[in-house]
């Protein structure tokens, strides 16, 4: 993975946070796992423990991501 891929996630990111600060979260990129195309990414702050994070995640993150990165083909989450 390259530094130029890695800003281009943050830049989709970026994008993101405000609306999970809206609920006191947040996002941050953890990992890609280039052979798979799957983007770890870690959920902060109140969406770590939200019952509705898979659905943020899914429904919000993941669509912006597979929308406007190709090389992504799906977005997982940590839980550390």
């Amino acid at each position: 993975m390259d530094l130029e891929f890695k800003n281009k996630i943050e830049f989709y990111l970026e994008k993101a946070r405000p609306f999970l600060a809206i609920d006191g979260g947040g996002v941050e990129y953890v990992d890609f796992e280039d052979e798979r195309g799957v983007l770890v990414l870690r959920l902060t702050g109140n969406c770590a423990d939200c019952p509705l994070s898979m659905m943020t995640l899914r429904a919000g993150i993941e669509r912006l991501i597979l929308n406007n990165v190709s090389e992504v083909r799906r977005v997982e989450k940590v839980n550390y």
